[in-house]
């Protein structure tokens, strides 16, 4: 849970080159360094294109040394901006931060485990691989990318993990194989998995498949990509009275907050469910689920979506919701 909402200065210290997608951004935010567990990460205030402001998360990298935090972003063209701001900041600029918070804290102990990272996804897995290494755990980091370039961290891991570090380059024809990671785990093991949306509901069919507990699976997804390209699309109110337009680089969550509807939420990045809106029907496209809070068969059944990440797609897609709002 957050414990803060007071936002701080932090001044960019430096900016480093990991791959050419890839920027790691050294930050020392005002009052001295910060301390966090692994899995954490900062909420960062952001400037789009368009001159908002908004907010994005990022994970925390390694462990605190008493002297400030790394975080690592990977620019991406088609964002909604956020990416593009990060990656072009550079030594000596100053963001404003909110302390640090963990929706992804790594178990207490020692159980065998398994790290799966997909792309920028290995960010939070690099201080849990430090812990788990010390605390003498039984574990396996299995590590895929687009290319051997987008690999970063690869060397450090290699350092500290040996052959416990398994990577997997996609233009390379290497992918993860999910159900044979998961049958190699002992009876007891946990894992953690970190990356794009279409690794986080593979591994949890896989981990499904396999008759593994589903309280041993934790992730947290960096990113809200779906299955199709996000676009503009209409949704109706009728409780309000409200029909509304969601651009296609704007969150519906967002949309419904500038017209006075307000949700619970907390992640923004469909992980914890609060924001979660009743569907009363699809008349036009189809949902694009892109949370993982939701299973299978919830997304299939299309009877609710995360406002903060989830979509309509399709010609004409509009869709009709029921807030949680009752009249007095």
């Amino acid at each position: 849970m957050r414990h803060s909402n007071d936002w701080t200065a932090a001044a960019v210290r430096r900016v480093t080159a990991l791959s050419p997608t890839v920027r790691e951004i050294e930050l020392e935010p005002e009052g001295g360094a910060p301390s966090w567990t692994p899995g954490s990460h900062l909420q960062v205030r952001v400037r789009l294109q368009d001159g908002r402001i908004d907010t994005r998360h990022y994970s925390l990298v390694g462990r605190p040394d008493g002297r400030g935090c790394r975080i690592a972003v990977k620019r991406t063209e088609a964002s909604r901006g956020g990416s593009r701001f990060m990656t072009g900041l550079q030594a000596g600029d100053r963001i404003e931060v909110l302390p640090p918070n963990n929706h992804f804290e790594l178990p207490a102990g020692a159980a065998p485990t398994l790290l799966l990272a997909g792309g920028i996804g290995i960010t939070p897995l690099v201080g849990m691989a430090q812990v788990l290494a010390e605390r003498g755990a039984w574990l396996r980091l299995a590590y895929a990318a687009r290319s051997t370039a987008e690999l970063v961290y690869a060397d450090e891991l290699r350092a500290l993990l040996g052959d416990r570090l398994a990577t997997f380059a996609g233009d390379a024809g290497q992918r993860i194989d999910l159900a044979a990671e998961i049958a190699a785990l002992p009876a007891d093991a946990q894992a953690l998995v970190c990356g794009p949306l279409p690794l986080m509901q593979a591994a949890q069919a896989a981990w499904a498949a396999a008759g593994r507990a589903a309280e041993r699976l934790r992730f947290e997804t960096f990113g809200a990509g779906g299955a199709l390209p996000a676009q503009a699309f209409t949704a109706r109110l009728p409780r309000h009275g409200l029909e509304i337009q969601v651009p296609a680089d704007r969150s519906l969550l967002e949309v419904l907050e500038a017209n006075g509807i307000e949700l619970l939420s907390d992640c923004r990045r469909g992980e914890c469910g609060l924001c979660a809106i009743d569907v009363l029907a699809v008349e036009a496209g189809q949902i694009d689920h892109r949370d993982v809070f939701f299973d299978a068969q919830q997304r299939s059944a299309g009877r609710q979506l995360c406002a903060c990440v989830s979509r309509l797609c399709g010609p004409g897609a509009t869709v009709v919701l029921d807030s949680a709002y009752r009249p007095d």
